[in-house]
């Protein structure tokens, strides 16, 4: 028997001051079985970061032909990917030539910069593609907040970004590999 998604609903709001973007946003995340908290967290971070009436979770895990999160134009164009982890090179390759703009979203602790030394000479002629790491600190910390209903509160300022769920506040300083240019 096949193991389902877990189901998360999340109140998130934004407070973009880097974007002069205020909103909130009701999201249903679902946690595939063989996903952790770090990567479900991970992957809503990055919709903070983008926060888009237009930006949406996609199919994940499941889909190999799809990113973790895309914003499509009105003429169904992929405006933005958004991937998570250590993807296979050809797969960002191939991310860049599909959509206009590529953000990845690296995580995993000591095996980062092994993947990042493979790879960055490969994806730095990408002018689409943003590539940012985050700490083990971080993503642990991201997965402290899991709950199977949650009400985040996130402000970013400076490209530094404060998750607050009413009782703890994260700080989040990303750090940026290779940005768009």
């Amino acid at each position: 028997m096949a193991l389902s998604a877990t189901i998360f609903k999340v109140s998130l709001q934004i407070s973009d001051l880097d974007r002069n973007l205020y909103a909130d946003y009701e999201l249903t995340l679902a946690r595939h079985p063989s996903e952790t908290d770090q990567r479900m967290m991970v992957r809503l971070l990055a919709f903070a970061l983008h926060g888009d009436e237009r930006l949406s979770f996609t199919r994940g895990l499941c889909v190999d032909e799809e990113p973790e999160l895309w914003q499509k134009n009105l003429r169904d164009e992929i405006e933005l990917w958004i991937d998570v982890g250590l993807p296979d090179e050809r797969r960002v390759r191939k991310a860049c030539h599909r959509a206009k703009q590529v953000c990845l979203y690296l995580y995993g602790g000591r095996v980062v910069a092994p993947w990042w030394q493979r790879n960055a000479d490969k994806l730095q002629r990408f002018a689409n593609l943003k590539v940012v790491e985050l700490t083990d600190e971080a993503t642990d910390g991201l997965a402290g907040l899991v709950a199977r209903s949650m009400q985040l509160s996130c402000t970013i300022q400076d490209d530094e970004l404060w998750l607050d769920d009413g009782d703890r506040t994260l700080n989040i300083v990303p750090l940026v590999r290779k940005d768009w240019g």
